[in-house]
């Protein structure tokens, strides 16, 4: 299973350094073989060696230029960076980014064959809507994007459940996994609210294939013991 954690806008550097050495520790001593993501901040990229695949939250489509305030394939190649979350909620709905963006940044570094961990979800009008409603809005994230690329990792977070601590039902979750993976045969990740508590539980699911763990991933503790939960089931 694939076990990722997006730190977002927490933790300096030198405590970033310090989680991803207690992680790799964790997954050496207890020989973990899931796949295991970070995603630091991106004052925190640094240059990684080992079992955990350290990746970038965000880049710009471009290898280098005249773009104030981002980063481009330039600064992730000075660290050996391969891999890269896009579409997550926060840049559609907070920064604004518009899916004919998604579009170009997914070409790009499809391109450049990085890994892409590439978000959907509803906000919570459009879930209460009706199911229909829903996947209408979630095909649209779909648009554009290269489902059969063999880099691809999909991630689903409904929106309203990020960082409210509410969570569908365990029904609900299997149901639009199974419904997504028509979509695609690329790995689905399940994310929103996902923490120690509820982890284990998530992770058993049918077509549930990881988990993309925010705010609950910033406890290293945390993070590894739903590293063991995924380790055991060893789906």
């Amino acid at each position: 299973m694939i076990i990722a954690a997006n730190l977002k806008t927490n933790l300096t550097r030198l405590k970033t350094i310090k989680y991803i050495d207690e992680l790799e520790s964790f997954l050496q001593q207890n020989n973990i073989s899931q796949e295991v993501l970070v995603f630091p901040a991106m004052s925190s990229l640094n240059q990684h060696i080992g079992n955990v695949t350290v990746g970038a939250q965000n880049a710009y489509a471009t290898k280098n230029g005249a773009f104030t305030g981002e980063i481009g394939e330039e600064q992730l190649e000075e660290f050996s960076i391969k891999t890269i979350l896009i579409g997550h909620s926060e840049r559609r709905h907070v920064i604004g980014e518009t899916q004919e963006m998604l579009v170009k940044k997914f070409n790009f570094y499809k391109e450049l064959g990085y890994k892409i961990v590439y978000c959907v979800g509803e906000p919570l009008e459009v879930r209460e809507a009706g199911h229909d409603k829903m996947m209408e809005y979630i095909s649209k994230q779909y648009e554009g994007i290269d489902t059969n690329y063999e880099n691809l990792i999909i991630a689903y977070e409904p929106v309203w459940a990020i960082g409210t601590g509410l969570t569908p039902t365990l029904e609900d979750i299997v149901a639009i996994h199974k419904e997504l993976k028509e979509k695609s045969h690329a790995p689905l990740l399940y994310g929103g609210s996902v923490k120690v508590t509820n982890a284990k539980n998530v992770l058993a699911l049918d077509g549930v294939d990881g988990i993309l763990v925010g705010s609950a991933a910033l406890y290293v503790d945390h993070f590894c013991t739903m590293i063991e939960y995924a380790q055991k089931l060893n789906k």
